[in-house]
């Protein structure tokens, strides 16, 4: 996976604006959803027009995470990208402007809903407590792109820990997007993956120096293992009060 450390001068200057290099520690994760990006056959089969090879690599931390936010009592949400005939029309300039003929060509027939392109990664540990979302544009977050923002509001959810590819185009584009919603958004960097690394740290010094949390995968588990070790102690304490 792509090798980064936040430079000092990123953390600082975040310390300078908000007092703390780490904003969203205290989140309780019964308000938290993992929105898991674009982690599709796509982006990841060895040989695919739009392979990302280190998006393969960071599958082990995304399952863990998955797995920690679970048992902590968050949501888990993994998020398609489709081709459909209403995107092709309603952001044409991206379909055929940006995109050469035959790259337009391959990209829609990938990820059209029952193609084998935009089928999840078989190695993602997604479970029937999870939700599957779709979204049609760069942001799952922006207007016109899915109902992602409804449904995560319509289950009391107020944090978001962003995942998946790239870490420069969807997975930024949602997370800034969630920011400006009111969400209190952090990016995990080794379980996100771009095609450089470069490109990757860009991505996440920028969002950090204006829109919110910089994150590893090791932190957050540790962090909802904390919070469920209370829990259990509050609990405990709970049922010693009530027994005397």
């Amino acid at each position: 996976m792509h090798k980064f450390e936040m430079p000092d001068w990123a953390t600082q200057r975040v310390v300078a604006r908000q007092g703390s290099a780490v904003a969203h520690a205290g989140v309780p994760a019964s308000a938290t959803a993992l929105v898991v990006v674009d982690m599709q056959r796509y982006f990841l089969d060895p040989g695919s027009p739009a392979e990302v090879p280190l998006a393969r690599a960071v599958v082990p931390n995304i399952n863990r995470l998955a797995s920690g936010l679970r048992q902590a009592g968050g949501l888990v949400v993994w998020i398609r990208t489709l081709f459909t005939e209403e995107a092709l029309h309603s952001i044409s300039h991206f379909h055929r402007i940006l995109m050469k003929p035959e790259r337009f060509e391959a990209r829609c027939a990938a990820l059209a809903e029952e193609a084998d392109g935009s089928a999840l990664w078989p190695e993602l540990d997604v479970r029937d407590e999870d939700l599957v979302v779709r979204k049609t544009r760069y942001s799952g977050m922006i207007q016109g792109a899915g109902d992602l923002h409804e449904t995560l509001r319509e289950r009391g959810i107020d944090s978001m820990l962003v995942a998946g590819t790239m870490t420069n185009a969807c997975c930024e584009s949602t997370a800034r997007d969630a920011m400006m919603l009111n969400y209190r958004t952090s990016m995990v960097h080794d379980a996100n993956a771009s095609l450089r690394d470069d490109e990757h740290a860009g991505a996440l010094i920028n969002f950090h120096l204006f829109f919110g949390d910089v994150v590893s995968t090791e932190d957050l588990l540790l962090r909802y293992r904390a919070s469920a070790r209370s829990d259990d102690s509050t609990d405990r304490g709970d049922r010693a009060v009530s027994l005397t």
